[in-house]
């Protein structure tokens, strides 16, 4: 299919995103025309040959197969408003370092390029409402990017008490009712409005039932993750800003990444007033925080002087995004925040290389290589920052022990020596640790 008309697509949503930031209060009425056959065939190429089927069992070969014959009754019945949405297979994978499983959701193939195109349409609009503090599920603001400005916000400022907050089953609760009547405040295209809702209310396929969803969004479909920031910009994002920063006596702040989120203040009488609104306001929204993983803690710059009247050896640490962030002094004595991987994720991450190693030691010594380098690269290119390259070697040290443990049980001599493993090594090198965030490059993402 040729893609004669990507520059007038890119257009459309130029025009709805300035017409957004320059109307702030405009309610957009005509937006499911930007729905097209190309842009659902665009969206369609961008899910991996590989994904997991839904409950058609229908792969992504085949909807790119059968393309024709099924896009244009989709889009019918989007401008009708009769869209069906397809039942959400659900499965599960393990949560890191926990021994239970995190539910996901699998929506089928061809409504997973439907909620990718709608999901553009409405980023569009929503991009120019989003505060700063709102990370994740958003073009060029991720993980690296809300670390650094939690770095810099608290490096760089008057932080001396963080909140860590944990919402306790958030995909899982949000009101129904609640996620409309926000997202009706931008959108009044009734097309789109029962699109979601339809999305809403879609069944979930477990054990061969298919039960009734009337709270909450399935992890797992692209539209989810937009719905989720937009629930949380009113619920959250906007009330912090505008009604508690306000109230306070000195310097506040957040970062939100998805539903992982950090309140940063000056004072400890501001952080417990705070904490105590949280609470009362989440409960309006169908939310609640995790009390076992919400906690206040002294976090700044003067935290190692507090620490040791208080007869701790050193502050407490926090938890943020896969890391534990710790207070420190580089060699000229400044203050500045150091990250290292987070003991269940280092974990996770051991485990399910040696996983990976047990699954293909009958593999060759090439292909073995290729598929260590690659899940290697993988965990540099995420925990890579600065100061965290003891924990990246561990990794490496831990997969050169193992992969040696693994060629020692399939050779017909016994054990592979040291000698003859670093001649292995020579020729079929694993890849060595790389930090791809040192601490200039955070603070530049932090300043961007």
């Amino acid at each position: 299919m040729q893609r004669e008309d990507q520059p007038v697509m890119t257009t459309g949503l130029e025009q709805i995103a300035v017409k957004a930031r320059c109307e702030p209060k405009l309610r957009f009425t005509s937006l499911a025309h930007h729905i097209t056959k190309e842009r659902v065939w665009e969206n369609l190429n961008q899910i991996p040959a590989k994904s997991a089927a839904g409950v058609d069992g229908q792969t992504v070969t085949e909807a790119k197969e059968g393309y024709e014959e099924w896009v244009a009754a989709m889009l019918q019945s989007v401008h009708r408003e009769g869209y069906r949405a397809p039942d959400i297979r659900r499965v599960y994978i393990p949560k890191p370092g926990k021994q239970e499983m995190r539910p996901l959701g699998v929506p089928t193939v061809a409504d997973r390029a439907l909620q990718r195109s709608v999901s553009q349409v409405l980023s569009a609009i929503y991009e120019q409402d989003f505060l700063p503090c709102s990370f994740g599920g958003r073009a060029g603001r991720g993980a690296h990017q809300a670390l650094a400005t939690l770095h810099e916000r608290i490096a760089g400022g008057k932080i001396e008490w963080v909140l860590e907050a944990d919402l306790k089953n958030f995909f899982g609760s949000l009101s129904h009712e609640c996620m409309l009547r926000f997202v009706e405040h931008r959108v009044g295209d009734q097309r789109l409005i029962s699109l979601i809702r339809r999305w809403l209310k879609a069944g979930v396929f477990e054990n061969g039932e298919v039960h009734p969803s009337e709270e909450g969004t399935p992890q797992g479909g692209s539209v989810s993750v937009l719905l989720s920031n937009i629930y949380l910009h009113y619920v959250l994002d906007l009330w912090f800003e505008k009604v508690v920063k306000p109230r306070l006596r000195g310097e506040a702040c957040m970062v939100r990444y998805i539903d992982d989120f950090v309140l940063c203040f000056q004072f400890r009488s501001d952080a417990l007033r705070a904490q105590e609104a949280l609470a009362k306001r989440l409960r309006k929204f169908s939310l609640n925080l995790e009390p076992t993983k919400t906690k206040l803690v002294e976090f700044g710059r003067f935290a190692h002087r507090h620490a040791s009247k208080r007869g701790r050896k050193r502050p407490e640490t926090i938890y943020f995004l896969g890391f534990t962030l710790y207070c420190t002094r580089n060699q000229k004595g400044n203050f500045g925040i150091g990250m290292r991987t987070e003991k269940s994720r280092l974990r996770r991450a051991l485990t399910r290389l040696q996983d990976q190693m047990r699954r293909m030691r009958h593999l060759s010594i090439q292909e073995q290589v290729n598929h260590l380098n690659q899940m290697l690269r993988g965990h540099y290119a995420y925990y890579g920052v600065a100061g965290n390259l003891r924990a990246l070697l561990r990794v490496h040290r831990a997969v050169e022990q193992y992969w040696r443990k693994m060629l020692s049980s399939r050779s017909w001599h016994g054990t592979v020596r040291w000698e003859q493993f670093q001649r292995i090594k020579g020729q079929f090198p694993l890849l060595r640790p790389k930090l791809h965030y040192p601490y200039r490059a955070l603070q530049a993402i932090a300043i961007l």
